[in-house]
């Protein structure tokens, strides 16, 4: 509920949208997060360490892409704290929450820095640039994830590797499922700001 006092620093800039959406995205949107369909529908593990290709991620990128970085940000704390609280972690040290549970999903919301491109090319219909800066800011957070996820892994992995080094194991394990996670995720936001400009872009 802390998180409640950023909301202010949104005001004159659609702050009453931004609020309604907020709301949505953390108690509403939770419930969908909760229920066991979503939840299936949503991951598909890989590892029984927890790697999953995930499109949960969504709504984080809506947010970012509507409402810029600092909507990014927030909304990439809040599904982190979500994760965290509401999960079932396996910790073995307090770097990997650090890193894995918190950095690691707020940094998703550095796709904000690409919403101007995103609008401007949506409005004007140019599909190729549209599609492309989707392509960067998505790309950008999965990228950022990744190095969270990374050095979380090597606090994660320390003790359980055997045979091989454990940064790049790190390395191979974050990156078998958050690559495809990034080519999921792209070419579903894109075709969903595509088909539901209005997700993205405010209706006059």
């Amino acid at each position: 509920m802390a998180l409640l006092f950023l909301l202010p620093k949104f005001k004159g800039r659609g702050f009453n949208e931004f609020k309604h959406t907020y709301f949505i995205f953390s108690g509403g949107g939770n419930i969908f997060q909760l229920s066991p369909m979503y939840w299936t529908l949503s991951h598909f593990c890989l590892w029984a360490q927890g790697g999953s290709v995930s499109f949960a991620m969504i709504p984080v990128f809506i947010v970012a892409f509507r409402w810029g970085l600092k909507g990014g940000l927030l909304s990439g704390l809040l599904f982190g704290t979500f994760q965290f609280f509401l999960g079932s972690p396996f910790i073995v040290h307090i770097a990997q929450v650090i890193f894995a549970y918190f950095i690691a999903f707020v940094v998703l919301g550095f796709a904000g820095v690409f919403a101007g491109n995103v609008k401007q090319n949506l409005k004007q219909g140019n599909i190729k640039r549209f599609v492309w800066y989707i392509s960067l800011g998505v790309l950008l957070g999965y990228a950022l994830r990744f190095v969270a996820h990374f050095y979380a892994g090597i606090a994660f992995f320390e003790s359980m590797v055997d045979g091989m080094s454990v940064w790049m194991y790190s390395l191979v394990y974050n990156a078998s499922y958050l690559v495809p996670g990034f080519i999921l995720n792209a070419l579903l936001i894109g075709l969903l700001f595509y088909k539901q400009p209005r997700l993205v872009v405010a209706a006059k």
